[in-house]
């Protein structure tokens, strides 16, 4: 029987969340291949918006699994994009990197200019590999197999997309298992292997319902996204929807709203990927 965890050839970048399934895929990783060789280089890109749970896992991950953990963030010097090496200790936690990108380009992402995703994530890590001389390298990514749509390849020459939990058929059920019997765990809430609180706090890819819940339960977090559309008269999400009209509607009906699934639209726009 064929191992689809094993490492393939050359360079191999594996990218982490510091999500569950992302994190399963690692531990497969280094369960097949002995450990991580030199040539293969993890790394988590962090835009300063995750929960504090999520930060703590992937300091967590490095660890108790004995591997090297590469913390990026998006950065600039003297008015030109970079990157930083940051750690747990130094990583930014009130959305730093996000707000420079954003500061820079003088408009904030959405569902059709996703800047978010590629400068703070995918360019972000290519400029890491880059500085360390690699030219071409396989991007491991962590689809599983109840989401086959999203198995695209690359489209830059510079790396191709390796997706091993794929390929070993690997569900939902499966990583929800996994972590029930592991001695560590993500410490936020998980449900039907879905965890709304993963990537970052407010993203506007998830749905009305998840935001209207981030404002009940977090909402010193959430102002962060509602000041920035504010500030540049535009919203994050699709449908014009602002963040303070989310809160604003959850205020004047109460706990009742969360209990229905008819009052915020439950449909996510997508899922922010590396």
């Amino acid at each position: 029987m064929t191992n689809h965890y094993t490492l393939p050839n050359g360079n191999v970048l594996i990218s982490i969340s510091g999500g569950r399934t992302s994190a399963y895929m690692l531990y497969q990783i280094i369960k097949a291949n002995d450990g991580i060789p030199d040539r293969c280089k993890v790394v988590f890109a962090n835009t300063g918006r995750e929960m504090p749970q999520t930060l703590d896992f992937v300091q967590e991950i490095g660890l108790k699994w004995n591997v090297e953990v590469i913390w990026l963030e998006y950065d600039r010097k003297d008015n030109k994009v970079c990157f930083k090496v940051v750690g747990h200790d130094t990583a930014s936690r009130n959305g730093e990197p996000l707000e420079k990108m954003i500061r820079a380009a003088q408009y904030i992402p959405n569902t059709m200019r996703r800047k978010c995703t590629q400068e703070a994530k995918v360019l972000t890590i290519k400029r890491y590999c880059r500085s360390i001389k690699w030219k071409s390298w396989t991007n491991t990514v962590g689809i599983r197999a109840d989401e086959s749509y999203r198995v695209k390849p690359s489209k830059d020459r510079m790396w191709s997309n390796w997706f091993p939990l794929h390929d070993n058929g690997v569900s939902k059920r499966d990583i929800e298992e996994f972590w029930k019997k592991s001695d560590f765990d993500l410490m936020l809430p998980i449900f039907n292997g879905i965890t709304p609180h993963s990537n970052c706090d407010g993203c506007f890819l998830k749905s009305e319902h998840k935001l209207a819940e981030m404002w009940r339960d977090h909402p010193e977090r959430m102002e962060w996204w509602a000041s920035l559309e504010e500030e540049f008269g535009h919203t994050f999400r699709y449908d014009g929807a602002s963040y303070r009209s989310i809160k604003n509607a959850m205020e004047r009906q109460g706990d009742w709203i969360f209990d229905g699934e008819d009052f915020f639209c439950q449909k996510d726009g997508g899922e922010c990927t590396e």
